[in-house]
C-alpha cells in the first residue's frame, strides 16, 4: 500500500526553488530528536559565510538519505569515474559551537 501511495505521489516544484541554491560546505549538527543540516555558501577572500538552506529531519530522515546519497554515487561513479575529494588550498574552514548538538 506505502509503495502504491509513493508512485502516484505528485512533488510541485516552484520555479523558484528549481532555479536551486549553489552551497560549498555543509554543517551538521543533531540531537537525540533531530538532524540539523546547514549548507553555506563560502566565497574566496570573504571570511563571513552565509547558511543559504537550513534542512530539518528526523533521524531516521537522515539515514534515509545517507543511503540515497551513497546509492546515488555509487551510480555516479560507475558512469562518470571516481570523485577525488580535494580541500583547496587556503581552504581551513572554522566550526563555532557545540559538535552534534542542535
Amino acid at each position: 500500500m506505502e509503495n502504491e501511495q509513493q508512485k502516484n505521489m505528485q512533488i510541485e516544484l516552484s520555479e523558484e526553488v528549481a532555479q536551486g541554491i549553489y552551497s560549498n560546505l555543509v554543517v551538521i549538527a543533531h540531537s537525540s530528536s533531530e538532524f540539523v543540516v546547514d549548507f553555506v555558501r563560502m566565497m574566496p577572500g570573504i571570511p563571513k559565510a552565509h547558511v543559504m538552506s537550513r534542512i530539518i529531519l528526523t533521524p531516521e530522515h537522515a539515514k534515509r538519505l545517507l543511503l540515497a546519497l551513497s546509492d546515488n554515487i555509487q551510480k555516479y561513479e560507475a558512469q562518470y569515474g571516481d570523485v577525488q575529494l580535494q580541500t583547496p588550498p587556503g581552504f581551513t574552514p572554522q566550526i563555532m559551537g557545540p559538535i552534534g548538538e542542535a
